[in-house]
This record gives C-alpha cells, sequence and structure tokens, in this order.
C-alpha cells in the first residue's frame, strides 16, 4: 500500500460539451491504492493531507486544487475556495481499480458527467 499521483484526461464524451475529448483538461490525484490498484480507505485515513487534488485546464477559471475526501461510501474531489466549485462526486471511484488505461466519469461542477481516462500512474 503506498501514495501515487493518478492522472485522469477528459475523453470522449459524445453528446456532451467535449465530445473529442480534451488531453489539457482532466485532474491529477495522489491517492493511496492497495496491491490491486483499488483506494485504500485505512491508509487514506492515515494520509488525508496528502491526498490532493489538482483539476487543470488550459482555462484559468477553471483550474482548482483541493482534497480527495471520503464520506459515507462515496469518494469526492473536494476544493477549499467557493470560486473552485462544489464538491465533485467520482462515480463508484472506491469500486475501480486505478490504473493506466482505465475510465472513471467525474460529476463536474457543471452538471454534467464527463468520462476521463487514466493516462499515467506513479508512485510518490
Amino acid at each position: 500500500m503506498a501514495l501515487y499521483r493518478v492522472v485522469m484526461r477528459l475523453t470522449r464524451n459524445p453528446g456532451t460539451s467535449f465530445p473529442d475529448g480534451d488531453d489539457h483538461r482532466g485532474y491529477t490525484i495522489v491517492a493511496p491504492l492497495d496491491a490491486s490498484g483499488h483506494l485504500d480507505l485505512k491508509l487514506w485515513r492515515e494520509n488525508k493531507e496528502k491526498c490532493i487534488v489538482l483539476r487543470f485546464s488550459p482555462d484559468e477559471d477553471e483550474k482548482a486544487d483541493g482534497w480527495l475526501t471520503h464520506r459515507g461510501s462515496h469518494w469526492y474531489f473536494r476544493y477549499d475556495e467557493e470560486d473552485e466549485g462544489p464538491d465533485e462526486p467520482v462515480f463508484r471511484l472506491g469500486d475501480h481499480v486505478l490504473r493506466k488505461g482505465e475510465y472513471i466519469t467525474i460529476h463536474e461542477a457543471d452538471g454534467e458527467d464527463l468520462t476521463h481516462k487514466i493516462t499515467d500512474v506513479v508512485k510518490v
């Protein structure tokens, strides 16, 4: 069990405002992963302050930073400033294997559900 930097880039999302995706939009998170690539709740509890989220975009107004958080049985991206938007729930993040090539759906602050592809996973 260790902390990993996971990069997720916006992939093709037909019927949305990003039908062809955009490699310049996405998220970088530091996440506690077990040997199978799943989020490790115990390790997260021991390292909450290190489990960060960075939302990247070519649009400065869309960039944000915050933390990977867990409430109940759900994982969220929580931002520390009001203008960065509300918490973003990640669909069944606790069930996903976080490894290169996998896909994750994020409920964006504007209400769209957009799919991201994991493009990099590196131990930190």
